[in-house]
């Protein structure tokens, strides 16, 4: 394992990450001001030319009930005192749920702070994690928030890391039958739920880690994220002929960070890579296994719901590739269809001091492009049906 001694932090001056404060740098402003002008523009989603492709989502019933994820929100809001309620309350169509960034400097962080919360209320702020996710979903996620304490450990700096650093939103009533949703918005682990009925939409979901592995002697030794992840993009890329290589390396240059992160909802970014329609059978079926990587995410039935609607467009489906292809290299890689995109990267350190990508800081995302992140598009045909 890992130990501490090799994991060095980076020098440099502390930044916030409970406040606007005196120690925010111009970097952190500049961070803020791009990051108010992308939300005050008129969301479009994720798309390939800047032009949504309509009728890929649907008002129907997935048969999958989303009474336990409203029981545990209508818990956490019980359990708070009117102060926090207010502070953790939005309507469904405000544009908190846009404000979400991972970086670990607060720049529009908003909802309730688990560290201010007794352990009572944090447990039902955790319960919202459980009820929404899978028990891998739920253990990647508190992994997250784990090693966030970690790095608290290896640099030193109770301002900037914790593990109770993250921030719990409801926005709109939950509800069967009309919509609402809820947000966690921290240092690498941003949850986006959005629910309607029995539909789910829980994009954009990023999670990251710096470092990924609990070091010995750490509070979380051992605590470790992102395996399957990592090994599932691998195996499909160590799959590939020379020619299906040729195309799914689309450059021989790591990105200094994925592209679809905080503030890029409309984000536009053309198909491109090795297409799934040239897969064989065997690769087809680890393209899906990555893919249930990160759906599987979700808690089980909507998992699968997800990742049929994913299945039902695998002929549309692109994969890339930069980096190397032994078990130890680093690399990027995403998985992009009309109706999903994923993101993996290793990068090089922040908080730690690598200036090369190494397998010590990740990060992953998932957007449903063509509108309908935040299940925005599924919102838009629910207010267009009822006369909104």
């Amino acid at each position: 394992m890992t130990t501490t001694s090799t994991l060095r932090p980076r020098q440099r001056p502390p930044i916030s990450a409970r406040d606007l404060s005196s120690m925010q740098n111009e970097r952190t402003k500049a961070m803020r001001d791009a990051g108010e002008a992308a939300v005050v523009e008129a969301f479009k989603g994720v798309t390939d030319d800047g032009k949504v492709t309509p009728g890929l989502f649907a008002l129907r019933r997935t048969g999958v009930s989303t009474l336990p994820i409203k029981a545990a929100a209508e818990a956490f809001l019980a359990c708070l005192d009117e102060a926090g309620r207010n502070a953790a309350t939005f309507r469904v169509e405000s544009d908190a749920w846009r404000r979400w960034s991972n970086v670990h400097m607060f720049l529009m962080r908003h909802g309730a702070l688990l560290e201010k919360l007794r352990d009572d209320q944090r447990e039902k702020g955790l319960e919202l994690l459980r009820q929404t996710l899978s028990p891998a979903g739920y253990e990647t996620a508190r992994g997250i928030m784990k090693l966030n304490e970690t790095l608290r450990e290896l640099t030193g700096s109770d301002l900037e890391y914790g593990d109770w650093l993250y921030w719990v939103s409801v926005l709109g009533t939950p509800s069967e039958e009309t919509p609402w949703g809820w947000q966690m918005d921290g240092h690498h682990l941003i949850i986006n739920c959005f629910v309607l009925g029995d539909q789910v939409v829980a994009t954009p979901m990023f999670m990251g880690s710096e470092p990924t592995v609990g070091p010995s002697g750490s509070k979380y030794a051992g605590v470790h994220v992102f395996d399957e992840e990592d090994r599932r993009g691998l195996a499909l890329a160590q799959s590939l002929t020379p020619a299906q290589r040729s195309k799914a390396v689309i450059s021989e240059t790591m990105p200094d960070e994925i592209y679809a992160a905080a503030f890029r909802d409309n984000f536009e970014m053309r198909r491109e890579g090795f297409c799934l329609t040239e897969a064989s059978a065997g690769q087809r079926e680890l393209a899906t296994r990555l893919i249930d990587a990160y759906v599987g995410r979700l808690r089980a039935g909507h998992a699968q719901a997800w990742l049929a609607e994913a299945q039902a467009h695998l002929d549309e489906t692109y994969f890339a590739w930069i980096g190397g292809t032994g078990d130890e290299d680093v690399f990027y890689y995403r998985v992009h269809s009309p109706v999903i995109l994923i993101e993996f990267e290793h990068l090089r350190g922040v908080a730690l001091a690598n200036d090369v990508p190494t397998r010590d800081h990740i990060h992953t995302v998932v957007r449903t492009p063509n509108g309908n992140d935040y299940g925005k598009d599924l919102l838009r045909q629910h207010h267009q049906r009822s006369g909104h």
